[in-house]
């Protein structure tokens, strides 16, 4: 039916064939050959050819088998698998008889579960095509109530259907890695006889006890319902019901528009019809009624919004229909609503009744796996109004689902609102098919989801499957066929993606030759253009046809090839001028990577590379950087080359010796390329210039050394595993966790990669080195499907040490090379190596954490076990911190932030060391239970724990792991390791010396702490410099009193413990009489020490502790004193004298003093000064005492002694008299006592005077007179200063 310019030797012959006769009727759809020899249903397009499968599976491996991994033309399909061999001998035995006069074979593939199945004869085969050899075939009987009469019509392979369901749900990433590693799981499958209206019903195929089918008979529909020949049921569609044990539905739609619902469970088979007629009296013929219900397909279960109901959509004439069904709580199944697609209205998606249409089909529904866009496949019968010739229009309308709209839930209620939008005009497909009848019309199936993005496959009834894509302006077509005959396409599926991305490449299976796969590259580049011509058996220019024809076809062989070289091109013959420089970029690139080809392949025979430099400089090989460079792809094709005699139809011994042979052969081609490039002077280039492109090219040899070692051991455990000396390729090889990730990182990339589908997945694991990254992804994501944690912990702890194994060898050997060839690699500064990516360390955290798992939870594991398990987890250790040390480094030189990962890198550190150490405790207790011989022996101990932790101290001094130094010092009681650990590591932070004072601090060990200052003084006082507390100690160990008299003032003017909280201790504020004791240590200490100014700060350690002591005087005066609120706390100076204004005449004076005591606090302030000032004029009654004065007429002795007992004297005795108790210069500097002393001075622009300040006082007009001479009496005269404070108060 599509026939789009098809690319094959014998074209030409069929073309003259068509062109001399004229045209005929089409004649049925499956015509038995009259020869018995002959191949049953042998379509009309292939090669002709014997059928068996020996010369099937030559003629794959010749003409097919090619090494597709470097072959940048590639647009042919690629064989996936073969049908397993119970298949073949099924299928061997129908062609050799009849059976019952019908053609009993049919198949398909589950897109959900990745199985195939196929019916041959009464039998339902069904297994897992992803394998590149199909293995575990379930063989399952068809019952004779679905195979129905045997005088009954032939059936062909579209009257049946498959429903599988998986019992056990469980998301993408954990499906697809179980069907990786061959894990069943439970499945049940309903097949059912569409014609016939007959299911059957395996509730467990994986079960042995419920092979046997529930079965159902004939259904309940008439002959009236439709043609005998007609199908009974156009789609089925089936669901697992939640919370039930292997119970599901399902939903069947006649042509006539009636619904059935069955109910399946292990008990039997229910049916019941839902709904009568979907169709409803639209007007629509009986031919488009007896064809109504077309397609049945589910939303998917994650857009709905309850997981107990799920809604369906039905395709019929002219609408789309959605229902929902609640499946619990008796299913119930109800109408929502529907729209129409098909009309003469404007708003509606297909316009019918245009300028030459007679009829509109809508053919087939398809739902992406988001429940967002509706393909669906509409056919309308036109006829071209120039040549009256009938032809079929074929395209593919888009709609776009609206999930977000409320759905009504009322009972029979239809809302009338829009669910579906039209996403783009309808595109069409095939714009002049041929005229076909309704049952070829409706046997053509449409399927959606495969790349490339947007690509849609149509299944017709004669067995041919074509592509379709909307590609750059135009629709391109693309049909599957193979050059030799492989039968009809049976259907189409997407190949499950590894990384559960939306999209996987399209595969087919096919009649004879199994499954195939269509690579996105054969779409875009193999496909062409539909023809614009008439395909129509009744047009009358069939000259006009022919030469059209002929113009497709040479079309079509100009444009392939041109395509193929490079994507710079867009559809017909126009080159798109924004790619131009591209294009050139990309011919140029070719060239010289043609040339280094070249001089390669001539220093291989020849030997010689001379002026090689020159001339791939001047052909820009050097102008690329990274994966880009043509050196660096050159390498990568070394290491990734696939070796062209490897095939799946090879023995296993075989295969493995080859893969053995394909890695030493590589690695000599590589060794041979470096010496190229050192030879021609091209090393130097890249050392110098681009050195990240060098390092990639050598990293290539390092992960091909690892390649290498990794299946050395494999056959190693393949040895061990058989427990003889068979060969290492034997069947043993194929258990255990190695092998089980091998298989995973190889179908991973088999599927992302659908040119390698046809490889065994070992071959694609050992030939693609260097994605050697994809081993520790599969590790870091998938460890838990590879190791069950459902086994014994035995088998689990076994698992785990081979793969451990394999990541220490495969890294060692990698690290070995390195080493080996260290001259070889550029200067590493700056450069990330692959063993620090981030995947690499991911996968080797997963098995590293995975065995401090099991250690935890294995208390009576064996202890042989344990200690292996120990011993793995030490080289995984060892391999992931040098991993981070390497990325580190090169960020640091980068100067890139590097904060997040210090802090991962020394948490994973502490964790896997602390683990080490406890288990390694473990077995020295073990190793010296087993040596004593029954007397204790501490000694014997000892030896024992120094020889099992002798690695691990080794690399947590290498990795500064000082947590554990520590604690092995400590169980030790070592202090000479202790103080060598100490000296040795010098790290960041004060290195081991730091941890260790902070260790003896946080345990209170001051007496050690100090003890290790004898030896680390320059360490310890640097450790100190915020603990002053414990500083002045260690100082006067040092003999240092100077220092330590400064440490000791700052200590006992500190204000909170706050202050020092850079180090956990449990300080308690100081008191007072603590504080004066510190004062009076730090004064010893300054007089100890008799530096030059030590009379200095013994001035300024008496001054504080004045005070100090007028603190506790002035506190004891406040209210809050009582609560505590002053017991500890030290209160600034100015809060003092803040607490001393406006209080009783004792504190006024004590304001005074304090300011006696602090030169820099009389300076700075001067305006606190004249309130105290103020504040000891206010506490006498001036104006009373200058009126007693006059009016008794005192004599000067009697004013003298009255003003005497005056505040304003006493304070200016405090300040101002010749024996005044002083603590740095003189009260005179800050504020003079009378107005001209301050010119006298020189002050006038700073401060004011005595007299000045109380000028402003309300009493001075009346009696400034006695208030001056009071202040100039308290100057004059001698003033005994305060007694000195005994030290022992």
């Amino acid at each position: 039916m599509f026939s789009p310019a098809i690319r094959k030797p014998h074209l030409h012959r069929r073309e003259r064939e068509e062109t001399s006769s004229s045209p005929r009727p089409p004649g049925p759809a499956h015509t038995p050959s009259t020869r018995g020899s002959a191949v049953l249903d042998r379509p009309a397009t292939g090669t002709p050819a014997p059928w068996t499968s020996s010369s099937l599976l030559a003629r794959i491996s010749t003409s097919k088998r090619t090494d597709r991994a470097g072959d940048s033309d590639q647009i042919q399909p690629v064989h996936v698998a073969e049908f397993p061999q119970v298949v073949r001998n099924a299928q061997a035995s129908l062609l050799q008889k009849i059976f019952s006069g019908k053609n009993m074979l049919a198949g398909g593939i589950d897109k959900d579960t990745s199985l195939a199945w196929m019916i041959c004869g009464n039998e339902l085969f069904i297994w897992s095509y992803l394998a590149s050899v199909a293995k575990d075939c379930l063989v399952l009987e068809v019952p004779s109530s679905l195979i129905g009469n045997k005088d009954a019509k032939s059936l062909s392979g579209f009257q049946w259907a498959v429903c599988i369901m998986r019992w056990h749900s469980s998301g993408a990433p954990t499906r697809n890695t179980e069907e990786i590693l061959h894990r069943r799981s439970s499945t049940g499958v309903i097949l059912c006889n569409k014609r016939a209206q007959a299911i059957a019903y395996w509730p467990d195929i994986y079960d042995e006890s419920t092979r046997s089918p529930v079965p159902f008979g004939y259904g309940e529909a008439s002959a009236s319902d439709g043609a005998s020949d007609c199908f009974r049921f156009n789609s089925i569609i089936a669901s697992a019901v939640p919370g039930g044990i292997h119970e599901c539905i399902a939903i069947a739609s006649e042509p006539a528009g009636a619904l059935w619902l069955f109910q399946c469970s292990p008990a039997g088979i229910h049916q019941r019809k839902v709904h009568s007629d979907t169709l409803g009296d639209s007007g629509a013929e009986h031919s488009q009624k007896s064809n109504g219900g077309r397609s049945l397909a589910w939303l998917p279960s994650n857009v709905s919004s309850e997981s107990a109901d799920r809604k369906f959509f039905l395709l019929a004439n002219h609408e789309v229909q959605c229902w929902s069904i609640s499946l619990l709580h008796g299913i119930n199944v109800k109408k929502m609503w529907s729209q129409q697609i098909v009309g003469t209205d404007g708003d509606v998606s297909i316009k019918k009744d245009i300028a030459g249409q007679k009829n509109i089909w809508i053919l087939d529904m398809q739902i992406d796996e988001h429940g967002k866009e509706f393909s669906i496949l509409v056919a309308t019968f036109c006829k071209d109004r120039v040549s009256g010739s009938n032809y079929t229009q074929y395209s593919l309308l888009t709609m776009l689902f609206k999930p977000n709209k409320k759905f009504s839930s009322e009972d029979n209620v239809v809302k009338s609102e829009k669910f579906l939008e039209k996403k783009a005009p309808s595109q069409v497909i095939i714009p002049k098919a041929r005229v076909e009848d309704e049952e070829s019309l409706f046997s053509v199936r449409l399927k959606t989801g495969g790349k490339p993005s947007g690509s849609v496959i149509i299944l017709s009834g004669d067995g041919t499957a074509t592509v379709a894509i909307y590609w750059r302006g135009s629709t391109r077509l693309y049909q599957f066929d193979l050059p030799w005959d492989a039968g009809k396409v049976l259907d189409a599926s997407v190949i499950p993606s590894a990384e559960d991305r939306d999209e996987g490449a399209w595969v087919v299976l096919t009649e004879k030759a199994g499954v195939w796969a269509i690579p996105e590259k054969a779409v875009l580049v193999g496909g062409v253009e539909p023809p614009e011509r008439s395909l129509s058996r009744k047009g009358s220019c069939n000259e006009a046809v022919a030469e059209e024809k002929r113009r497709t076809q040479v079309f079509s062989a100009s444009v392939v090839p041109r395509r193929a070289s490079s994507e710079a091109w867009s559809a017909g013959e126009r080159q798109r001028p924004a790619l131009t420089g591209i294009t050139q970029q990309a011919v140029v690139d070719e060239e010289s990577e043609m040339l280094l080809n070249r001089l390669f392949h001539d220093f291989i025979i020849f030997g010689a590379g001379n002026e090689a430099l020159q001339k791939l400089r001047a052909a820009g090989a050097f102008e690329k950087e990274g994966e880009m460079n043509i050196f660096v792809r050159m390498s990568k094709s070394i290491v990734n080359s696939l070796a062209k005699h490897w095939t799946t139809t090879r023995e296993a011994e075989f295969l493995a010796s080859t893969i053995v042979s394909s890695l030493v052969e590589k690695q000599q081609k590589h060794e041979k390329f470096l010496q190229f490039l050192v030879l021609s002077k091209c090393h130097e280039e890249l050392a110098s210039k681009q050195r990240a492109a060098m390092l990639t090219i050598m990293e290539h040899g390092e992960k091909l050394s690892g390649m290498i070692q990794l299946r050395e051991l494999q056959n190693t455990l393949s040895q061990e595993r058989s427990g003889t000396h068979l060969s290492p390729q034997s069947k043993t090889q194929t258990t255990g966790a190695l092998w089980n990730l091998i298989q995973l990182v190889g179908e991973k990339a088999r599927r992302n990669t659908v040119l390698l589908m046809d490889r065994d997945n070992a071959e694609v694991f050992y030939s693609r080195v260097s994605d050697i990254e994809d081993l520790f992804y599969c590790l870091s994501h998938q460890l838990q499907y590879i190791i069950n944690r459902e086994e014994h912990p035995s088998v689990q702890m076994q698992h785990t040490l081979e793969l451990s194994n394999a990541c220490i060898t495969l890294v060692q050997a990698a690290l070995c090379y390195r080493e080996e060839h260290k001259e070889w690699y550029p200067s590493p500064e700056g450069l990330v190596t692959w063993n620090s990516h981030p995947v690499i360390r991911s996968g080797i955290w997963s098995v590293a954490f995975f065995i401090m798992e099991l250690l935890r939870e294995s208390g009576a594991a064996d202890m042989s076990m344990k200690s292996n398990l120990w011993s793995q987890l030490e080289g995984l250790t060892d391999i992931l911190l040098e991993a981070y040390i390497g990325l580190l480094t090169a960020k640091f030189e980068r100067g890139e932030e590097h904060g997040v990962l210090v802090q991962e890198y020394c948490e994973r550190r502490d964790e896997l060391l602390g683990s080490l150490y406890n288990l390694a405790k473990q077995i020295v207790e073990a190793k010296y239970q087993e040596s004593r011989e029954g007397t204790s022996n501490l000694d014997l101990k000892e030896s024992i724990f120094r020889e099992v932790i002798s690695p691990i101290l080794a690399t947590a001094k290498r990795h500064e792991g000082y947590q554990t130094l520590w604690q092995i010092c400590y169980d030790l009681s070592d202090t000479g390791l202790l103080r060598s650990l100490m000296h040795d590591s010098v790290g960041p932070h004060g290195g081991f010396s730091f941890f260790i004072f902070k260790e003896l601090v946080n345990n209170r060990h001051y007496a050690k702490l100090l003890r290790l200052g004898e030896e680390f003084q320059e360490e310890l006082g640097s450790f100190l410099k915020e603990r002053s507390d414990l500083l002045w100690l260690h100082e006067i160990f040092l003999n240092q009193f100077s220092s330590a008299s400064e440490t000791l003032h700052m200590y006992a003017l500190r204000g909170s413990p706050e202050e020092d909280a850079n180090l956990t201790t449990s300080r308690k504020p100081l008191s007072f009489v603590e504080r004066r004791r510190l004062l009076y240590l730090s004064k010893i200490a300054a007089t100890a020490g008799k530096d030059i100014d030590y009379e200095v700060k013994v001035a300024r350690i008496e001054a504080d502790m004045q005070i100090l002591k007028l603190q506790e005087e002035i506190v004891q005066h406040d209210p809050l004193y009582a609560q505590g609120k002053y017991t500890n706390k030290l209160l600034d100076p100015s809060e003092l004298v803040e607490m001393c204004l406006n209080r009783d005449r004792e504190l006024s004076l004590k304001a005074f003093e304090v300011f006696a005591s602090k030169a820099s606090f009389r300076s700075s302030n001067r305006g606190l000064l004249e309130a105290c000032w103020m504040n000891a004029a206010n506490q006498d009654d001036w104006v009373k005492l200058s009126e007693a004065s006059t009016s008794e007429g005192w004599s000067d002795e009697v004013i003298q002694e009255s003003l005497q007992g005056t505040v304003l004297f006493n304070a200016s005795r405090l300040c101002y008299s010749p024996d005044a108790v002083m603590y740095g210069g003189t009260f005179e500097d800050v504020l003079p006592v009378k107005k001209e002393d301050v010119h006298l001075r020189g002050l006038e622009s700073k401060c004011f005077s005595v007299e000045e300040v109380l000028m402003q006082h309300k009493d001075f007009p009346d009696a400034g007179k006695l208030m001056m001479t009071a202040v100039i009496m308290g100057k004059e005269l001698s003033y005994a200063a305060a007694e000195p404070v005994d030290l022992d108060s």
